[in-house]
């Protein structure tokens, strides 16, 4: 465990390095800072296949079972590992809360989220499509595990120095519609959101929500009901994030939108062009920050990545 937890420390330094050298003032912290090792995947115990990384990278792939989970009945869900408070190292919050820049802050993201647990981890999509209808209340069982474990952590960490906010990922969408009925999120996914949310706003901190993919069906839920302030991950052929801001921007905090394809391959200064318009249409009248549309992949040529940067960190408005 010593070396793990040396081996941890050394990859949060890079971490703050990283995010203070691109000129960030906060840093995002999630489940794989917390798992201290590379082979762990989740902080919930899964069904996952893990291959060698692509384009050169040393780090492993992993990916979902679509087609079975670990919890199909009432003594899975009893036999399954549940992961416990107790277990979990606060260390790497509290390395993070001591060893920060002046100015930085930390936003929390303990785990994948409630719905991503379900169909990624602990249930698999196909299964929990049919558990939806032959097995609810075991569903509900599953999905009240999830998101109690994810609050309680949460609380766990309030009054931490430095923390600012939860920044919960849980993709509910795809390109044209959300994975699961608006209804059954509204059933099983939104209450936990809404209780993390103020969990949040109780005690001064932010609630920002990654999610992925279409959100008209239930953004007036995130929006009135859940009490989301900002929310991520845009992508031009689901809605482009100017198009987002100019219908919700008043209403909720808008994060990143620079679409991924584009970061990935434009040249640089039609990018560079490309993030000014986002910046024009979104920064100029508040409540934005500039951002990837999704995940930073490893595919995406640095220089495009730093001239993305590089136009925030100038724009005047």
């Amino acid at each position: 465990m010593v070396l793990r937890e040396r081996i941890a420390r050394l990859r949060l330094d890079n971490l703050i390095n990283l995010w203070h050298k691109f000129g960030y003032d906060y840093i995002r912290v999630g489940g794989k800072e917390i798992l201290l090792s590379r082979d762990e995947v989740s902080i919930f115990p899964g069904n996952w296949k893990t291959t060698a990384g692509s384009s050169g990278s040393a780090e492993k792939r992993s990916w979902a079972s679509e087609t079975e989970g670990l919890v199909n009945s009432w003594e899975d869900f009893e036999k399954y590992p549940w992961p416990e408070l107790d277990d979990i190292s606060m260390w790497p919050y509290e390395y993070l809360s001591k060893n920060l820049p002046e100015g930085m802050g930390i936003f929390a993201s303990f785990a994948q989220g409630i719905l991503e647990n379900l169909m990624n981890v602990i249930v698999g999509y196909i299964p929990l499509s049919r558990m939806l209808y032959n097995q609810p209340d075991l569903l509900k069982a599953v999905s009240d595990k999830v998101g109690e474990t994810i609050f309680s952590f949460y609380k766990k960490i309030i009054g931490l120095p430095r923390l600012h906010g939860f920044f919960q990922g849980d993709d509910m969408g795809y390109k044209t519609s959300t994975l699961i009925s608006p209804e059954h999120l509204r059933e099983y996914i939104l209450p936990w959101h809404k209780k993390l949310a103020s969990l949040a706003h109780k005690n001064d901190l932010l609630y920002f929500l990654h999610t992925c993919g279409v959100k008209e069906p239930i953004i007036e839920d995130l929006i009135e009901d859940v009490g989301v302030d900002a929310i991520h991950s845009f992508e031009n052929q689901t809605k482009p994030v100017t198009s987002f801001y100019r219908d919700y921007g008043e209403r909720i905090g808008v994060l990143g939108g620079v679409d991924v394809d584009k970061l990935a391959r434009f040249p640089e200064e039609k990018l560079r062009e490309y993030v000014r318009y986002i910046l024009e249409n979104c920064a100029s009248y508040g409540c934005y920050a500039l951002g990837t549309g999704n995940s930073v992949a490893e595919y995406i040529p640095i220089e495009n990545y730093l001239a993305m940067v590089e136009e925030g960190l100038k724009w005047q408005p």
